[in-house]
């Protein structure tokens, strides 16, 4: 029971470090809330208002936003079809976001599995590792992403593969490097010397040590996922209807940007508004990972207090 207590109490002081920390800079704060409003609408939204996404009113075509004489689901506007824009994109943001985060889970964890291996090990293996990677950032990732979806079928799971595939590399050779210098400092050489098996090193001493790099890159990598996701959506060859993206929405306004502008600008700021955040997000990881920067944000966290 006690040492229940314990665990709750170190707990619950991590989360306040953290969110001191996160309250020290501002635009990371506004950052994590307009992704915490993100990751809710992806949630919770498609529960409520899947029946009013697809809910279509052909006298209210391309109705203009702000008019709320139809209802505040009008709010933004209504598409070709009469369907109400706040809903389709509070829904669109399922798979924009189920898209990104797969691709982006299944990269850093095969990317990294393969980085340990390339860069603890001295084997044939570890060249064999690198060569692969290598053949793989050689293509173009979009026009290697385009040349896959033109001969598989444009589906969820096939577009994850996909955009998993080529950001591989951006893990693999990060953890490696990370790795070759981790596995010289002197508590993996006093861990080592102790008799501690390879895998307890590695899973134990270097990946806690590389971990926090690889979660700024993540988040980092999570916004050029979903710009990629939503270009190949646009290009026709993403997530197809009745299945709704951020970047298909887009890509359906298209043709009415003269007389309808707002079918493509909301979804297309909504796409802004969430890569811009990740990248504030993933600035501000940089410093709090980093117990050589994180001063500047406990400095600031002090004065603001």
């Amino acid at each position: 029971m006690i040492q229940t207590n314990s665990s709750l109490a170190k707990e619950r002081g991590r989360l306040a470090t953290v969110l001191r920390l996160l309250w020290a800079d501002k635009f990371a704060c506004f950052a994590a809330l307009v992704l915490l409003t993100v990751v809710l609408c992806a949630v919770l939204g498609p529960i409520w208002l899947s029946d009013e996404a697809t809910r279509q009113n052909l006298r209210g075509r391309n109705a203009p936003p702000f008019e709320l004489e139809r209802g505040l689901m009008y709010i933004l506007g209504a598409d070709q079809l009469g369907r109400p824009l706040l809903p389709r994109m509070i829904v669109a943001a399922r798979n924009t976001m189920a898209v990104a985060a797969g691709a982006v889970i299944c990269s850093m964890v095969i990317g990294s599995a393969l980085g340990l291996v390339a860069g603890y090990t001295r084997s044939r293996w570890s060249q064999v590792i690198m060569r692969l990677g290598d053949v793989i950032m050689s293509f173009p990732s979009l026009l290697l992403a385009v040349i896959v979806l033109y001969m598989l079928e444009p589906s969820v799971a096939n577009i994850v593969l996909v955009l998993a595939i080529t950001r591989i590399p951006i893990y693999l050779r990060t953890t490696r490097a990370e790795v070759l210098e981790v596995r010289e400092r002197m508590f993996v050489q006093a861990a080592r010397v102790m008799g501690t098996s390879d895998r307890r090193i590695v899973f134990r001493h270097i990946l806690p040590v590389v971990m926090p790099t690889l979660i700024t890159i993540a988040t980092l990598d999570f916004a050029f996922v979903m710009l990629a996701e939503s270009s190949l959506s646009f290009l026709g060859i993403g997530i197809q209807p009745p299945e709704i993206t951020w970047g298909l929405m887009v890509s359906q306004g298209r043709p009415y940007l003269t007389n309808a502008w707002w079918l493509s600008f909301w979804p297309g700021l909504a796409i802004i508004l969430t890569t811009l955040s990740l990248n504030l997000l993933s600035a501000w990881m940089r410093i709090a990972l980093d117990p050589v920067q994180r001063w500047r944000l406990e400095m600031g966290g002090r004065k603001n207090g």
